[in-house]
């Protein structure tokens, strides 16, 4: 299972390096999708963010951008922020700091950013602290759970629905094996929260 809050270590080193969340100032909410870009569902994540006049961050896997170049440009060309999300969606747990750092950067070839999101949130110090010097880390504040088999489509919704506050950066995927969650939960989460009053915004 997993936890829909980030652990507690992550909070507790938060820093201008690695970021669980946002500043809380303004009724603001950070959309992020890892994993893509892929045609099934990234297409479809655009539609939605655009019918709401959202924008995003979308962490992009290197061989997805390198797969489909289409898609990926469509991202970009809606104005949404572009995130490294490793080229092959690499476990930094069963990987050593150089080999990780040579992957980030094979995916940087592709395309430029700042920002950085580790695969499975699972990365090393050894590996925090070569990436740093040139990436913020991009955590999160509550995860959907839509990459999760035994979470429902509506579990996905109520979890970012009773834990999104301003500031919060939510994990959405933009994955084949996340397609019926995350289509079912964002948009109704989305509209939820515009009633509420709340903006969306990339980082």
């Amino acid at each position: 299972m997993y936890s829909v809050k980030p652990p507690a270590i992550f909070r507790l080193f938060s820093d201008q390096y690695l970021v669980c969340e946002m500043p809380a100032t303004e009724k603001l909410i950070y959309l992020t999708f890892d994993d893509g870009p892929v045609p099934e569902v990234t297409p479809e994540v655009l539609d939605i963010l655009e019918k709401r006049n959202a924008k995003a961050t979308f962490f992009c896997v290197g061989e997805n951008v390198k797969r489909h170049p289409e898609v990926f440009a469509r991202v970009t060309a809606a104005g949404h922020s572009i995130g490294n999300h490793t080229y092959n969606h690499l476990n930094g747990w069963i990987t050593s700091p150089g080999a990780y750092s040579i992957n980030v950067e094979r995916c940087t070839e592709l395309f430029q950013t700042q920002l950085f999101r580790p695969p499975y949130g699972r990365f090393t110090p050894g590996q925090y602290f070569l990436l740093r010097k040139k990436y913020r880390f991009i955590l999160w504040s509550l995860l959907s759970g839509d990459f999760h088999r035994n979470t429902s489509p509506d579990q996905c919704l109520q979890n970012v629905l009773k834990n999104a506050t301003s500031g919060s950066i939510v994990v959405f995927h933009d994955s084949i094996k996340a397609k019926e969650k995350v289509l079912f939960a964002l948009p109704r989460a989305m509209d939820e929260l515009l009633a509420e009053g709340y903006s969306f915004r990339s980082l």
